[in-house]
């Protein structure tokens, strides 16, 4: 294969397709200016459907077309084009697109999955509850690699994606520890001692380690000065303290029901990558 680097996208999906007919994988290789996606965005193309995306629009319908008059032609192995954003394709971003187009099939899962970049965030996610769920759909098609976790058995759904982990912990902050580097903590167990034992497990973590990027208690600003009275009282730092977010989600944002929960605290997790 060309030199590659795939970031994101369903690359299970592409290889679970390559074993029943090939397509051309499509990738940006390199940007000058303004563009509609980053280099290493790609999508595969075959004779009547496509997967992932690098841009939409005229960019994307052009390089579709030439893709599969690609795969019409024998011996084909693929091209580079350079496409210019502007009035010829009818886009205004006013850069320059530099696209790579391969034909593959089985054959090359290997290589694919070598150039494959995962840049899902890791997020731990403590409590099955409503809103539990409504941010573990939330979750499902944005760039974030789930840990669900709750002290209560048959709290998760059967159908969970593959990017989603879930597990039993009892005590449920006993998990804490186990957490990958750089994860985002959101805390909504189904009881306030619950949520106070994860919140001070991280906190000790916090002081052992520093290697959470975010934690997020769900709840008021009343319920979050309370806690912070009882953390004190442990011999917990103000400044660590400080470290913790509550309310959760984009601020502004009205609404009490779980999907609206979920769409303002999935926000709030893109905003820390």
């Amino acid at each position: 294969m060309e030199s590659v680097c795939l970031r994101g996208g369903d690359l299970d999906a592409a290889l679970a397709w390559l074993r029943a007919e090939p397509g051309v994988l499509v990738w940006v290789e390199r940007t000058e200016g303004s563009a509609p996606r980053e280099p290493g965005a790609w999508m595969l193309v075959g004779a009547q459907r496509v997967l992932g995306t690098i841009g939409g629009g005229q960019l994307e319908w052009s390089a579709i077309q030439q893709a599969r008059a690609g795969l019409q032609q024998p011996g084909w192995a693929g091209q580079a084009l350079r496409c210019a954003l502007g009035p010829s394709l009818g886009q205004c971003c006013g850069g320059v697109v530099h696209l790579r187009l391969q034909r593959v099939t089985v054959a090359d899962a290997a290589a694919l999955r070598a150039a494959w970049v995962d840049e899902r965030v890791p997020v731990a996610l403590f409590g099955g509850g409503h809103v539990g769920q409504a941010i573990e759909r939330a979750l499902r098609p944005l760039p974030f690699a789930l840990t669900w976790i709750d002290s209560r058995d048959g709290m998760f759904p059967t159908d969970l994606p593959p990017t989603v982990v879930a597990e039993h912990s009892d005590p449920v902050e006993r998990a804490v520890a186990d957490l990958v580097p750089g994860s985002r903590v959101l805390v909504m167990s189904f009881s306030h001692a619950e949520d106070l034992a994860v919140i001070e497990a991280c906190l000790r973590r916090l002081r052992q380690r520093d290697d959470l990027q975010f934690i997020g208690l769900i709840g008021s600003r009343t319920k979050w000065a309370a806690f912070q009275h009882r953390l004190l009282a442990r011999g917990h730092d103000a400044s660590v303290l400080a470290r913790v977010t509550c309310p959760i989600g984009i601020p502004g944002i009205q609404g009490k029901e779980p999907a609206v929960i979920a769409a303002a605290v999935a926000a709030q997790l893109l905003m820390t990558r």
